[in-house]
């Protein structure tokens, strides 16, 4: 039975391996086991090959029952995958997997589905050693801030003062430096105290590094910090990790609104599976994209507004058929969702999975389009 699985993953080739990943820390964390992927590719690559009813039933119960199989070794595991909106994780037997193939952080994981099956390999170690300590070792000498990120209007809230950061680059660019020990604390205390320093200004703070999951927060003076730098959406924050110590900096001049005047669809997105159910319709849009190009022509009362209530009205047009629609932009974290008559325009457009759809804001207007 190996024998056959290895000659099926050769003869998928290479190239049939849709979806891959450097395994993270939460990754391959035995204590919480799960595997983390991204919502797009499992739903091109994995949900489109389910039945209607397996399909459904994700959706409903939010996790449907799979084979899945290891096609280094030949072993089957019957698992779970599981939405949790906008990603996907692989649980069940993740936990034996993690401790029979002894993976670690920066291992590659390859996944298709075939046959019914989701399928996997891990390529073998002394394949992935060589280019992940180039991938380390290069941003220190090549690259002085290998974390960079364009502030969003929840990065600069001083009523819930918290700075997200997304997952990889942390682990990294920061985790990476830890000891065994402190990494340890940080997954089970899920909050570890570090020194931070502004490279502009000298200026020392005690804050805290929070694990949430598929992200980390940086908590306990950012309230201040955001006050001390004047620091509003658009800016970029630049951050490091040196000498035990976190360094951010906040350069004074950037271009980050030049997008917005060069295109005048700066928001697009290929439709998900998610996003054309007509059962639960919602079109999931990025936080970043709505917060640079359509809060920031909204007034501080309506931003404020939406902050408290977590959703507000809006009018939205279909830039296509000139048709007005009343609908609602609601506030996810992360994420914001347009509600109201999203599956009358799903149906009225016959929109499916793929379709691009552009996205701006015009005189006190959502406007939305979804080329032929």
């Amino acid at each position: 039975m190996r024998r056959t699985a290895y000659h099926n993953a050769l003869s998928r080739g290479q190239d049939l391996w849709p979806i891959r990943k450097a395994l993270t820390l939460s990754d391959v964390d035995i204590t919480h086991p799960f595997l983390t992927l991204p919502r797009q590719p499992v739903e091109h690559h994995i949900v489109v090959h389910l039945t209607p009813q397996d399909r459904d039933h994700l959706r409903n119960v939010e996790h449907v029952i799979i084979n899945a199989q290891d096609d280094d070794t030949g072993d089957m595991y019957v698992m779970k995958l599981k939405w949790r909106g906008s990603y996907y994780n692989l649980i069940g037997k993740w936990g034996k997997i993690v401790r029979e193939k002894g993976l670690d952080v920066g291992r590659e994981i390859k996944i298709c589905w075939a046959n019914g099956c989701l399928h996997f390999s891990v390529s073998p170690q002394h394949n992935v050693v060589v280019p992940q300590v180039q991938i380390v070792a290069a941003p220190q000498e090549q690259q002085q801030w290998p974390i960079k990120k364009v502030l969003t209007l929840s990065d600069v809230d001083t009523n819930h003062p918290f700075l997200p950061l997304p997952r990889r680059p942390v682990e990294e660019h920061i985790l990476v430096h830890w000891t065994q020990q402190e990494q340890e604390h940080l997954r089970n205390e899920e909050q570890v105290s570090v020194n931070a320093i502004d490279y502009d200004t000298g200026d020392l703070y005690v804050m805290k590094l929070k694990w949430r999951g598929n992200y980390y927060n940086l908590i306990g003076n950012w309230g201040k910090i955001i006050r001390r730098k004047g620091l509003g959406v658009g800016k970029e924050i630049k951050i490091r990790w040196i000498n035990k110590c976190l360094h951010f900096s906040v350069p004074q001049e950037h271009g980050s609104t030049a997008p917005t005047i060069l295109d005048h669809w700066p928001i697009k997105k290929a439709l998900t599976l998610s996003d054309v159910d007509t059962n639960h319709p919602f079109l999931t849009l990025p936080g970043k994209a709505v917060e640079d190009h359509i809060l920031m022509h909204w007034t501080p009362q309506a931003r404020e507004q939406l902050r408290n209530d977590r959703q507000v009205n809006i009018n939205a047009q279909d830039f296509d058929t000139g048709d007005l629609y009343s609908m609602k932009l609601r506030w996810r974290g992360s994420y914001y969702n347009l509600i109201g008559k999203w599956g009358k325009i799903v149906r009225g457009k016959r929109l499916s999975v793929g379709k691009e759809i552009r996205v701006c804001w015009d005189n006190a207007c959502l406007l939305f389009s979804v080329p032929q």
